[in-house]
């Protein structure tokens, strides 16, 4: 696929969120609407997607350094959330938290490196994709959820808690293992998880769309400018590193050059409202994170490959 195709799938994706915005906007979508639509993500479409990008894939054991990057990107975040915020309330402070955090890898990102790097690139994102599903789906909304004050009982234990009943994250889990073990899901039930699996980019992006709302006032704007360019500062020194200092082989350099600049995880709008936060400037962070995301690929692309 060419770039021409790239930037058109971007645009389509950008055009389904205004498709929900619009919608929502035109009273076919209700506010509550939002959370059955990131139930539906979040709990059927995205554990899908999941499925049928580990389905028959190889993993060798040295490989899972990958998934301790993609932790360690998440925790660099939720880290810098938190210092950002030292004096904030609380409230902010979660919502900064969960807003800074994750990578929208299933969604947006995957299509773009499976488009330039093949199938190596696909298995390097996927085991990327599962240490940032341990902040995305989980760790930064046990974070937020401590730093507003409503987390209760040792840090550690309340993530696992979290994360035990994140669907997407024990599917990660359980498709990692049988990966690792050589053991393959039966195709009936592959195809079944694929043809659920189309529909999760249209689900997320509409769910992002139907969310999105803007106040207008200086306040918003101000949180929007000061999380992203933190989130794209960071991505930016981390994908030098990862580019020209990891020891590892070009593909690996390439693709993780890339990944972090992945858009801010598409769940984080569904988690804010679980957490009563601002839906609405959560979705417009979110898909501004997006247009940001798709030049600064664009760019990297040109430029590692």
């Amino acid at each position: 696929m060419g770039m021409t195709e790239v930037l058109s799938r971007a645009a389509y994706f950008m055009g389904i969120i205004f498709m929900g915005y619009s919608l929502r906007r035109a009273g076919f979508f209700k506010p509550e609407d939002f959370h059955v639509i990131s139930k539906i993500v979040l709990k059927i479409t995205l554990p899908a997607a999941i499925i049928v990008s580990f389905a028959g894939k190889e993993i060798d054991p040295s490989m899972l350094i990958l998934c301790l990057l993609g932790l360690a990107g998440g925790l660099i975040y939720i880290g810098a959330g938190f210092l950002m915020n030292v004096k904030a309330s609380r409230e902010k402070k979660a919502f900064e938290i969960l807003n800074l955090s994750g990578y929208n890898i299933g969604n947006f990102t995957l299509p773009f490196v499976q488009n330039f790097l093949g199938p190596s690139g696909v298995v390097i994102t996927s085991l990327f994709d599962t240490g940032n599903a341990v902040v995305c789906l989980g760790g930064a909304y046990s974070a937020a959820s401590m730093a507003k004050g409503e987390g209760k009982g040792l840090p550690v234990v309340q993530i696992m808690k979290t994360l035990v009943k994140s669907v997407p994250f024990d599917t990660y889990m359980i498709m990692t293992a049988l990966c690792l073990l050589g053991v393959r899901l039966p195709r009936q039930a592959v195809s079944f998880a694929g043809i659920i699996a189309d529909g999760n980019a249209f689900m997320a992006m509409l769910m992002i769309g139907v969310g999105f709302q803007l106040s207008g006032d200086r306040a918003q704007t101000g949180v929007i400018i000061r999380l992203l360019a933190v989130r794209y500062g960071v991505a930016a020194v981390l994908s030098a590193g990862f580019y020209f200092l990891l020891p590892m082989a070009l593909e690996y350099r390439q693709t993780l050059a890339i990944l972090v600049f992945a858009p801010i995880a598409s769940a984080a709008p569904a988690f804010t409202g679980d957490l009563k936060g601002d839906i609405g400037l959560s979705s417009a962070i979110n898909s501004i994170s997006i247009l940001i995301s798709i030049c600064c690929i664009v760019t990297v692309v040109g430029l590692v490959l």
